[in-house]
């Protein structure tokens, strides 16, 4: 997303190479590319090459959301007497082709899909989405699909009509549900509700057309005593996993369940570098992730919860 003041990156490629650099196991990915803003030829040929430099560890995903607002997706259009189109399909039918080296013999671009920059390496492409077309779009495409659950709580249906309608491609024989989901986590409850209050304050601000910089804690709590609710009031049509690790793994493996999900991608906007740290290794403590880590093993599939009753989750494939 673009023109917005909230967040650190407009450039998720950017960024990518860098992160992939430091590590060394670790899949790095955009979440995401937003196609509509881009050649579907210059999104192929930038993630060939970091695919080529970092083999089997980028991720590409690709979402059809315009933007910030409707005058930054004019900004960042070369052409604007016009609005662009909206054919996000052909789009996104027109990148694959480059990335699976399948565009038809009789298309005006078919002899660029053999000039990839990084073959034979190519990233992993997923959907991104938080709607039923977007599901269907993947399905049809045999494509892995990562729903926006800190967007629409209310995707469980739509990653079940994805296995449903779901196309076995070349690159994907069975379908495959990432699912991505606010979690903030803290030593306590009360801490973790705290921290999110400058959550809170951005979205209700951004759901009344103001964009702003992360409020520090201190100014979220002023603001939403302000309004009148309680600092868990929630923004619109938006959940929260908030609280001690505890809490935060409960409502994890409630996501998780809920959408069928192989994988589960954390999402959180926090003031404080420290705390967004330590909300990560709060998390990563809780599933036993660091010692997987630091063993150089790549977790495989769902482990029992670490007390009876509480479920499980499936944990991630060591996504950046």
């Amino acid at each position: 997303h673009h023109g917005t003041p909230a967040l650190a990156c407009t450039s998720p490629e950017v960024l990518i190479g860098p992160i992939a650099s430091a590590t060394s196991r670790l899949r790095v990915g955009s979440g995401g590319v937003m196609l509509p803003h881009y050649s579907p030829l210059k999104v192929a040929e930038n993630f060939s090459t970091l695919a080529a430099m970092y083999p089997d560890r980028i991720d590409l995903g690709i979402g059809r959301a315009a933007g910030t607002d409707s005058v930054t997706a004019v900004a960042l259009q070369r052409d604007r007497r016009t609005r662009s189109p909206d054919d996000f399909p052909d789009q996104l039918d027109e990148m694959l082709a480059y990335l699976r080296g399948r565009m038809p013999a009789d298309h005006p671009f078919a002899r660029l899909a053999t000039t990839l920059p990084g073959r034979p390496h190519m990233p992993e492409p997923w959907l991104l989405g938080s709607s039923s077309q977007s599901a269907i779009w993947a399905a049809e495409r045999g494509l892995p699909y990562a729903f926006a659950d800190f967007i629409n709580p209310a995707g469980a249906a739509f990653a079940a009509r994805y296995r449903e309608r779901f196309v076995p491609s070349d690159a994907l024989r069975e379908p495959r549900v990432a699912v991505a989901t606010w979690a903030i986590c803290a030593e306590t409850d009360d801490e973790g509700q705290r921290l999110s209050a400058s959550f809170r304050m951005l979205m209700t601000l951004m759901h009344r057309g103001k964009l702003t910089p992360v409020p520090s804690v201190e100014e979220a709590l002023q603001f939403l005593a302000a309004e009148g609710g309680p600092v868990t009031a929630l923004p619109a049509h938006r959940r929260i996993i908030a609280g001690s690790p505890a809490t935060v793994r409960a409502g994890i493996e409630t996501v998780t369940q809920e959408y069928g999900a192989e994988e589960v991608l954390i999402v959180n906007i926090l003031y404080d570098h420290a705390a967004r740290r330590r909300s990560y290794e709060l998390i990563a403590n809780e599933f036993d992730l660091l010692e997987t880590l630091q063993r150089g093993l790549r977790p495989q599939g769902p482990r029992p919860a670490k007390e009876p009753g509480r479920g499980s989750v499936v944990l991630p494939h060591e996504t950046a």
